[in-house]
């Protein structure tokens, strides 16, 4: 399984960005595909909160448009909603002392603890999950050599 971070969608749908053809390609080829896409309930509340936010985009989505896009993924017979395993709080804990996160990066350790919960591959364009230890991580935007 594939775990997707906000990000993103936000690149896939947002015309604003300068990768949003080859992230909306990348995002159709894996949902082609039979393996698992994993969206969890933060990924895609935080793609609503910030693809309808006028602050952080000068074309934003509305609401309607936010939360179809989100109902078309759900539809979609690949996609899943991981739920937090068993141990998912006893990974937190080990990657927010460990790694000393606070703040917005709570939210970032919850996805890493997910994708270590299921095996699954962390896709994201941040960088700054390479701090957690153990996650498999994918930018599918980045040139590879």
């Amino acid at each position: 399984m594939i775990l997707l971070d906000a990000n993103l969608l936000l690149y896939a749908y947002n015309k604003s960005f300068s990768q949003q053809a080859r992230a909306r390609a990348w995002l159709e080829e894996v949902l082609s595909k039979s393996a698992p896409v994993g969206l969890p309930w933060t990924t895609l509340l935080a793609f609503v909160r910030i693809s309808t936010n006028p602050q952080a985009f000068p074309e934003p989505l509305s609401i309607d448009e936010a939360t179809s896009i989100v109902s078309e993924l759900l539809d979609h017979p690949t996609v899943v909603i991981p739920e937090p395993p068993d141990t998912h709080w006893d990974t937190m804990m080990t990657l927010l002392m460990t790694m000393r996160v606070r703040g917005p990066e709570v939210m970032d350790a919850h996805l890493a603890a997910l994708a270590l919960g299921h095996g699954a591959t962390l896709c994201s364009t941040d960088r700054g999950f390479a701090r957690f230890r153990g996650v498999r991580l994918l930018n599918p935007l980045e040139e590879r050599a």
